[in-house]
């Protein structure tokens, strides 16, 4: 006794100085504990209502074998086996063995069914024994929830998500990423769980401890029709031309919302998918696109105007020790500004600029400060790519860099804020912030609203904007996208080819350049903003913005206003129209007129033609071949019908 005595205390020392911290960190992991049960996330909906993102609940059933009555385990293992044999198409024999065995060797814990949804899973909870719940009938369920997209492929970058690693990194893309925390996620609730072994984690009870709380829904700007047009567009050309990535955003002129977004690059294997959202992250050099902003700087402070004569020379022109050069073969010689901006002469703009702001160049940078572009939109979708502009002082700036910027390079834009100044011009120099989402809701009750916000209420004087307007009608009726001229559909906007990696030592071997379209539709009253921006087309097939870009501009325009439905206020219903009263009228006399005599109806619609017949006074029986407009009758007119009569109509 004295020897036991001793075991015992020695053993009580033993557990509680030399293996306590190993049996406290069990405590700490104990065997019961309040799983979290993620919330809902919340659906993200298109400005009409179609669904966009959506969380679809996935359930795993399984079944504790152990912790029913013997009298009920007996009494529903037959009439349970069937049900799961009905419902996989295994046989009962097979899922009976499989409960009773589990049964047996105390397992807790036997899966029937994975990944099932929620139709599939009332049918469970309605089988023999599992309707009795967790206690007796061993119900076991999991759910966990799958984001679901509708569109597929379409814009899913931009539509975004919210994705964690296995080291708890969280990766936040998209209008989903920008407003998860805030409004999609929801909060979580609590549910007490009992470890089994094997990590499985089994539900103490029917019910919930917490119950979880489904995130907010988000109505988005985005036109699904428009999504649609502007992601083939855009698809169509990239496989055209091999090129490396792209996007197109397509603008509401008024409000700033955006109705379409994609970006859009390619892999390995050829195939094109959405890897980054380029449009609002890529900030590049934006070429010829630029020389909008240039000219409007140089008219807003009058050293120049629409007719002001510059000469090009013969298509090359040396500035401090650095040669420029035009697209035109043997220049365009003495043109002015207007034309100038037409053609999108190099040479031309940067002598203007540099002729009127080399002394001061400040007053230039100062008009795109005014304008905004030195600094990002604040758009809520994150990674907003970071402009780039040179200022005097900067390591990049140099004599060159003025006359550079010109053109459009030695400095860096987005294609979001490009297109942002070209809504502003379109939108009579009103600059609204580009929008991605409308409301907020909870069911049909609004939680948050957004609404238009403006970033600078006049760009410039009226006169500027009338002559720049002008010049980018004009540069689609007779300049670089002239090609793009249609006589039916009007178009404003400007072409831009840059080039890029040029600092690269292949870039003479391997030619690399970036096509845009920047612009407005239409030209009169725009309704949209588009840019179209292309990476690194083949050269072998094209590289210039006019055949490239353009191209997928005009096809998101035209198809815009022809494929997308149009909704309009009917003010009254009470609208006559003479034809359509005639014919009523005539039909109206011929049912009053013959009941039981044969009618004419050579030349009606073959169903009214049935309807009239039908619906004598005598039964008779009607035989229609074909269909459209009666040609032929069997029974002539005015002949006396009896009942049971079969005839028969010839209609095409």
């Amino acid at each position: 006794m004295f020897v036991f005595g001793f075991a015992v205390l020695f053993k009580l020392f033993s557990i509680q100085y030399l293996q306590g911290d190993k049996y406290r960190a069990l405590v700490e992991t104990r065997d019961v504990q309040n799983i979290t049960i993620p919330a809902n996330r919340g659906n993200v909906y298109s400005d009409n209502g179609g669904l966009l993102a959506t969380s679809i609940p996935k359930y795993n059933i399984a079944i504790d074998a152990v912790v029913s009555p013997t009298k009920k385990f007996e009494q529903f293992i037959k009439p349970l086996s069937d049900s799961l044999s009905k419902y996989s198409g295994k046989s009962s024999a097979y899922y009976e063995k499989s409960i009773r065995k589990a049964r047996v060797n105390k397992n807790q814990y036997l899966l029937l069914a994975k990944n099932i949804n929620y139709t599939d899973y009332v049918r469970f909870r309605n089988f023999p024994l599992l309707e009795l719940g967790a206690i007796p009938g061993g119900l076991i369920v999991s759910q966990k929830t799958k984001r679901e997209f509708p569109m597929g492929a379409i814009a899913q970058r931009s539509i975004g998500y919210e994705r964690f690693d296995d080291e708890g990194n969280v990766t936040r893309a998209g209008i989903d990423g920008a407003f998860g925390v805030k409004y999609l996620r929801g909060t979580d609730g609590k549910r007490l769980k009992q470890k089994i072994g094997k990590n499985k984690w089994k539900p103490l009870t029917d019910y919930n401890q917490v119950e979880p709380k489904d995130g907010y829904d988000v109505y988005t700007t985005i036109d699904v029709n428009i999504q649609d047009i502007a992601h083939h567009s855009l698809l169509g050309q990239l496989e055209y031309y091999e090129a490396e990535h792209g996007c197109v955003v397509v603008m509401d002129v008024k409000t700033g919302e955006i109705k379409a977004i994609s970006n859009l690059a390619k892999t390995k294997s050829g195939e094109y998918y959405e890897k980054r959202n380029y449009a609002v992250w890529e900030s590049h050099e934006p070429g010829s696109t630029f020389k909008v902003m240039a000219v409007m700087a140089a008219l807003e402070d009058k050293v120049v105007d629409t007719a002001t004569v510059v000469d090009t020379k013969k298509g090359s022109k040396r500035f401090y020790g650095r040669t420029i050069y035009d697209s035109h073969h043997g220049g365009f010689g003495k043109i002015s500004v207007a034309r100038a901006l037409e053609v999108s002469s190099n040479i031309a703009l940067a002598t203007i600029i540099d002729e009127n702001y080399s002394k001061k160049p400040e007053k230039f940078i100062d008009h795109i400060k005014d304008w905004g572009l030195d600094k990002p939109l604040g758009v809520s979708i994150k990674g907003e790519g970071d402009p780039d502009i040179p200022e005097p002082g900067d390591k990049k700036w140099s004599r060159n860099a003025l006359p550079s910027m010109a053109y459009g390079y030695n400095l860096s834009l987005t294609p979001l804020q490009t297109l942002t100044f070209y809504n502003a011009i379109a939108n009579n120099g009103e600059m609204v912030k580009p929008r991605f989402i409308k409301a907020v809701k909870e069911f049909d009750e609004e939680i948050e609203v957004f609404e238009k916000e403006v970033i600078n209420k006049k760009i410039c004087s009226d006169k500027t904007l009338g002559e720049i307007k002008e010049i980018l009608k004009n540069i689609v009726v007779r300049g670089t996208a002239s090609k793009l001229y249609s006589p039916n559909f009007s178009m404003a906007g400007k072409t831009g080819t840059a080039q890029t990696e040029y600092w690269m030592k292949d870039w003479k071997t391997n030619k690399r350049y970036i096509s845009s379209f920047a612009g407005y539709f239409p030209a009169e009253n725009p309704k949209y903003s588009c840019i179209v921006i292309i990476h690194k087309p083949s050269t072998k097939k094209g590289y210039y913005g006019a055949d490239v870009t353009g191209p997928v501009f005009k096809r998101i325009a035209q198809k815009i206003f022809t494929d997308t439905p149009l909704i309009d206020e009917v003010k009254s219903l009470d609208v006559k129209v003479a034809s359509v009263e005639k014919e009523y009228n005539q039909f109206y006399e011929t049912t009053k007129t013959y009941k039981t005599i044969m009618p004419n109806v050579v030349g009606l619609p073959a169903m009214d033609a049935l309807a009239l017949l039908e619906n004598m006074d005598v039964k008779v029986k009607v035989k229609l071949n074909g269909n459209g407009v009666v040609k032929e009758q069997s029974v002539n007119k005015s002949t006396k019908l009896k009942n049971n009569q079969t005839v028969t109509l010839k209609a095409s």
